[in-house]
């Protein structure tokens, strides 16, 4: 079962720019995209690079280091040369921290 970890405040989190934390082992990069928080993987499927140091734009991450792209909500890719998508994990906000489920 799930349990839900407390990582940040949410005005920690800067509009489409990836943050990454560490949750009960996992690396993880929150994503602040139009209001809402998304929480994945901080690995790159196609070469183990830090999703973290990467560009979002419209709803979407790209790995800075081969361009392969991931869609924030659902971690399905969007562009190769990344064939296998990425974890995400379920977020909540509340009374300004901000929670992910691992």
């Amino acid at each position: 079962m799930s349990e839900f970890f407390r990582v940040c405040r949410f005005d920690e989190l800067t509009e489409n720019l990836p943050h990454p934390v560490e949750v009960d082992d996992y690396e993880i990069t929150l994503i602040k995209h139009a209001g809402k928080v998304y929480a994945l993987l901080d690995q790159c499927s196609h070469e183990d690079f830090p999703l973290s140091q990467g560009q979002v734009e419209g709803g979407v991450i790209r790995c800075r280091a081969h361009g392969a792209e991931f869609d924030l909500a659902t971690g399905k890719v969007l562009k190769p040369p990344a064939l296998v998508g990425v974890k995400t994990f379920v977020v909540k906000v509340e009374e300004g921290y901000v929670f992910v489920a691992v």
